[in-house]
């Protein structure tokens, strides 16, 4: 039986524009078994997960869980647990560390605070100081979500931590199974799909280096999805490989006719049967500035979006020009 993932692969469904959205990641270590919805059906207590959603919510902290790759018994909770917060940004990225015996004080966070790039509840709360050790590989295992991710995601994590790269863990969700193995790079907040250890490994040495692939990679989550996959037509297009050097720093709705082969767009209230277009503003940090038009199509023909579920035509960003902007 074919899964999701090899469908999506199979019709080489593009990965840009598919990241999960958060400014901020916060991650829980919390061995063990892990449901569909992990905050609230795992060892955690389910009391605690609900209040850590409710937490976060509108906030742009995005709460997940992570272990150590290896078995995952029915195994007792750990006396110390490792926790992260990383704000995802480029104007002021950073990773934070901690490690907690009790996972409700979680909740005196400033979770607002936290959204916004502001580390002080972290590390006043929770002895927290910023993260020294190796990048973060996030690999999501989560098999109760879909089989996918445990499929090709659990001997993904395994070989990257039995290959000696320290900073790998599994977790909870990351959203789009169909393009497993999928995984989160911290500092940065670049998620990527679909790559073999290999390529991780690629991966994980340019971010200690400072420096961002963009084969496989899903996008920023600091975006939403038309950033993200703007910000990365602009990377692809001008060589950019630093970090932090590009920014989205607006988007707004047009409508998009093509002239000359170029994408013209002027703003208007879209019908409701239009397709979405958004113009992007993608910015440099040496002053250079790009427009980009991103149109939502949809991924055909219909493939599953999740193993078992019902055929359908999952959103897909393409981007339809990049033109740099004089003057800015």
């Amino acid at each position: 039986m074919s899964t999701c993932a090899t469908a999506s692969r199979d019709l080489d469904e593009p990965v840009a524009g598919t990241a999960a959205t958060a400014t901020t990641w916060l991650l829980l270590e919390q061995p063990g078994p892990w449901g569909a919805k992990a905050l609230t059906s795992s060892h955690l207590d389910a009391g605690l997960g609900a209040a850590l959603e409710a937490a976060a919510k509108d906030t742009g902290v995005r709460i997940a869980l992570i272990r150590r790759p290896g078995r995952h018994a029915d195994s007792h909770s750990p006396v110390e647990r490792q926790v992260y917060a990383a704000h995802v940004r480029p104007d002021g990225a950073w990773l934070h560390s901690a490690v907690i015996t009790d996972p409700a004080r979680l909740l005196d966070l400033d979770f607002a605070a936290l959204g916004r790039g502001e580390a002080g509840s972290f590390d006043a709360e929770l002895a927290g100081a910023e993260h020294t050790g190796a990048p973060l590989a996030l690999v999501c295992t989560n098999g109760k979500r879909d089989r996918c991710c445990a499929l090709l995601g659990r001997p993904l994590a395994a070989e990257l931590a039995a290959a000696g790269a320290s900073g790998t863990w599994e977790i909870t969700h990351l959203g789009g199974h169909r393009f497993s193995p999928t995984l989160l790079v911290l500092p940065y907040g670049y998620a990527y799909g679909r790559l073999d250890a290999s390529a991780v490994k690629e991966v994980l040495t340019a971010v200690g280096d400072g420096r961002i692939v963009t084969d496989g990679c899903r996008g920023n989550s600091a975006w939403d999805r038309p950033g993200q996959a703007a910000e990365l037509a602009v990377r692809t297009t001008v060589g950019e490989q630093r970090a932090g050097a590009l920014s989205v720093i607006s988007s707004e709705a047009v409508s998009v006719e093509v002239v000359g082969g170029e994408a013209v767009s002027s703003d208007v209230e879209r019908g409701e049967d239009a397709a979405p277009h958004w113009q992007i503003t993608v910015a440099h940090r040496d002053g250079r500035a790009w427009a980009v038009t991103v149109a939502q199509g949809a991924a055909r023909p219909s493939r599953p979006e999740s193993c078992g579920g019902a055929l359908g035509t999952p959103a897909r960003m393409d981007v339809v020009a990049v033109r740099e902007l004089a003057g800015v």
